[in-house]
């Protein structure tokens, strides 16, 4: 099987074996501004630098934007892929190949290796706290897609941190306007009038001792621990599982993080904790291939 990764600056793509092994990788950048047409071209043109001899019998793909997989359309989709939104990716992209796909969300997609993991009829809940929040809820060992597959954005239930903040879905308030890197980088800017362009600068004067930076990691780690463990109470997970770029900033957010999380619990739920994910750099590609199994594929010209 093939599986593709989708992000707004890159692509990557692998061929893996039954066993689940990578025997290869390629990764090419995301002509992100060059329209949706584009994005399908580069997409089959990193699947068939993965896979050379074409022995790969379908495709799975994780994508950035609200994926509907039964449909195989993007049904949302920000600004870092204009005109993605309304793309049908399956289609497009079995049409280019001449293989059946299946696609999903990318964060659903790097959530499936955590849930095998977790065993049979677990409940998982994941977030991936990066450039913006995602998430997948999974329950009894399902994945939850939800109406248009929408189920899981986390970087969209309201905040009290983040209150009167405008978030990238053009409402406000919501946990992302304050917890994302960016938003993080931001408050710091806010409160200290200093000037700041990457999240790793706010943790590097943190750690020098800057107040200001301190607080601002902490009152979106704070945010996103307050989240998660009211939403542990609703799904009563086996694990709950945090990702993406900004955890791995250290300790003092991981800290605050789980403080908060915990302060939520309902005591049933006493000795849950959020974990770092299982799986390394290839859990989407390798989510994608999983996708293939488990999600309706789609066909070449079956909509022509």
């Amino acid at each position: 099987m093939i599986g593709l990764d989708l992000g707004g600056t890159k692509i990557a793509a692998s061929l893996v074996g039954a066993d689940g092994t990578v025997l290869t990788r390629h990764t090419r950048p995301t002509p992100a501004g060059e329209g949706a047409e584009k994005v399908l071209d580069a997409l089959a043109e990193a699947a068939r630098a993965a896979d050379p001899q074409d022995v790969a019998a379908a495709v799975g793909v994780a994508a950035a934007g609200v994926i509907d997989p039964v449909r195989g359309v993007v049904t949302s989709a920000t600004d870092a892929l204009p005109g993605w939104a309304g793309t049908r990716l399956a289609d497009g992209l079995s049409s280019r190949l001449g293989s059946p796909v299946a696609c999903d969300n990318d964060v659903r997609a790097a959530a499936y290796p955590e849930l095998l993991a977790a065993g049979p009829d677990a409940s998982l809940l994941y977030a991936a706290v990066g450039t913006g929040i995602g998430g997948a809820v999974a329950a009894d060992g399902r994945m939850l897609h939800g109406a248009g597959g929408l189920a899981g954005h986390l970087g969209h239930l309201a905040s009290p941190e983040a209150e009167g903040l405008p978030c990238t879905c053009g409402s406000t308030g919501h946990l992302e306007a304050v917890a994302s890197g960016p938003a993080i980088t931001a408050l710091y800017r806010r409160r200290s009038g200093r000037t700041a362009t990457r999240l790793e600068e706010v943790a590097g004067r943190a750690a020098d001792g800057d107040r200001q930076a301190r607080d601002a990691i902490v009152t979106g780690a704070r945010a996103t621990g307050r989240i998660l463990g009211g939403l542990a109470n609703t799904l009563a997970p086996h694990r709950v599982v945090v990702g993406g770029g900004v955890p791995r900033i250290g300790r003092l957010y991981q800290d605050a993080l789980a403080d908060a999380f915990t302060a939520e619990l309902m005591a049933p739920l006493h000795g849950l904790l959020p974990t770092a994910p299982l799986s390394g750099p290839d859990a989407a590609v390798l989510g994608a291939v999983h996708l293939v199994r488990i999600l309706p594929l789609h066909h070449p010209g079956a909509h022509q």
